[in-house]
């Protein structure tokens, strides 16, 4: 038997907020709730293993538009592996993302060095 709940019951138990749900319904990550007779929204478990699923990859680092190539593949491949794969790929390129703003840092640090020992230099010579 599926388990039927109204949005207040969903974000409970997937620990988000209605906003949260409803806009992931309008970017498309989650499918909207099914309508019944007095116009409310009815979820399933599927639901909520969604949506915490999307809250696991964006903690991950990844964004939303990274998630919304990926999601589908974790309830689609029972094993799993397709997901992982195509997610270690995207840690990767994030990865070296990081690792270019690093040098780009190091880089204005050195040169920040560089302008601070120039006006110090300056400054000891001209303070006499």
């Amino acid at each position: 038997m599926m388990t039927r709940m109204r949005m207040g019951e969903l974000t409970r138990r997937a620990g988000v907020t209605p906003r949260t749900v409803r806009y992931y319904e309008s970017i498309g990550l989650m499918p909207a709730g099914e309508r019944e007779g007095g116009g409310q929204h009815h979820y399933d478990d599927a639901a909520v293993a969604r949506l915490r699923k999307i809250e696991q990859l964006k903690l991950l680092g990844l964004t939303l538009d990274e998630i919304g190539e990926v999601i589908d593949l974790y309830f689609t491949d029972p094993s799993g592996a397709r997901a992982k794969r195509k997610v270690l790929t995207m840690l990767r390129k994030h990865l070296i993302e990081v690792n270019d703003k690093i040098a780009e840092v190091r880089k204005l640090r050195s040169e920040l060095q560089g302008h601070i020992e120039r006006f110090e230099r300056w400054l000891s010579e001209h303070d006499r």
